[in-house]
């Protein structure tokens, strides 16, 4: 059974940082892709940044400069760096992960950038 936990969230003011961090159990985490998604109230769940097997990256633009995602297969943990926080990064952030048969999502944990 895979499983996602996820680490990291909190309260933060405008312009700094937060590290968040996925732990993925019960999958062979070194061939799947994972990422981070978020939402905020009232709004669609959406792509903040994704890294796949082969470490490639991509993100969206609104974060792109600010954030930087990164895996450690060691460790079986995809992470999300957050720097220049700003008041629209508020949401909750999903971690999630990509098998070749579905998507396991983490349990979510709030960010909230705020002064």
């Amino acid at each position: 059974q895979v499983q996602l936990v996820e680490s990291g969230g909190g309260l933060v003011q405008p312009g700094g940082s937060l590290r968040l961090s996925c732990v993925v159990s019960g999958s062979t985490f070194n061939n799947n892709d994972a990422g981070w998604y978020r939402q905020a109230p009232g709004k669609q769940r959406e792509l903040v940044a994704a890294i796949t097997s082969r470490r490639s990256t991509n993100y969206a633009d609104s974060v792109k400069g600010r954030f930087t995602i990164s895996r450690d297969n060691a460790k079986n943990t995809v992470s999300l760096q957050m720097n220049s926080l700003k008041l629209e990064d508020t949401a909750v952030y999903y971690c999630n992960f990509k098998t070749r048969w579905r998507d396991y999502w983490g349990q979510g944990t709030q960010v909230t950038v705020s002064s």
